[in-house]
């Protein structure tokens, strides 16, 4: 079993790892001033929820958009496990032919989505990974990454929308009883909801256009649940996908 990490602009993923079985996932704030021994007790206090020993781990793993918690993150989990994590970065073998201006710059969260579509789902893919930012990998039916796309999340549109328009306040992201709301909350709610749904069906309609054909389309994500299930095109909805992809790299590249 291995303990695998992703750290995101607002949430760490964590969870461990069985040969392609996921344990158990969960998510941790990211904070930014938090020291590695916070951090390692974070991640205890997880393993510890679900009975979970030191010596029932291997190894670990570690992607990250987030370089400042990257080196306190390794030298957490180092804590914990008594090993040096593997870091998903330059020089890691992933498999993933990339066909980018500079490859070197891929994020490894798309990395690590990527490698896990390709060992699980046929090609041609589309991945959405919705978080902070929505990222969208295409890789064609040759098994090439070709690219993607970057756009604003579901939060960082919402926060936007209250923070400049004086009269609406926060909101929880849930469906509305109706579409077509009848107060402003409501309204709101189906604004952020319908609008993400319709924004990923025109998404797929244009890339596998530009593919030439139908693709398997994959969602990701914290907010993936929340979305996908008002979509009209067919999504496979994939919770475990970055780790997955994260026990993947760890075996191709265990010494």
């Amino acid at each position: 079993m291995i303990l695998a990490i992703d750290i995101g602009n607002t949430n760490i993923v964590i969870g461990c790892v069985d040969e392609k079985e996921c344990v158990f996932v969960e998510r941790l704030s990211t904070v930014r001033t938090k020291t590695e021994l916070e951090y390692a007790i974070d991640i205890k206090n997880v393993l510890d929820i679900y009975h979970i020993k030191r010596t029932d781990l291997e190894g670990g793993i570690i992607s990250s958009v987030v370089p400042q918690i990257t080196l306190v993150a390794k030298l957490a989990v180092e804590k914990i496990i008594k090993k040096e994590p593997l870091i998903v970065g330059a020089g890691i073998r992933t498999g993933l032919n990339i066909r980018m201006d500079d490859p070197a710059r891929l994020g490894s969260d798309l990395v690590v989505d990527s490698v896990a579509a390709l060992t699980e789902y046929p090609v041609p893919l589309i991945i959405f990974d919705m978080g902070t930012a929505n990222t969208v990998c295409v890789i064609d039916k040759d098994k090439n990454y070709i690219g993607g796309m970057i756009y604003p999340g579901i939060e960082v549109s919402l926060n936007s929308l209250t923070a400049n328009a004086s009269q609406l306040g926060s909101i929880s992201i849930e469906t509305p009883e109706h579409m077509i709301g009848k107060n402003t909350v409501e309204c709101m709610k189906s604004g952020i909801i319908y609008s993400s749904a319709a924004a990923i069906d025109g998404l797929i309609d244009r890339l596998t256009e530009e593919l030439g054909g139908r693709a398997t389309v994959i969602a990701t994500g914290g907010l993936a649940g929340r979305i996908v299930p008002h979509c009209r095109r067919e999504i496979i909805l994939d919770d475990d996908l970055l780790l997955k992809g994260l026990a993947v790299l760890y075996h191709k590249n265990r010494k």
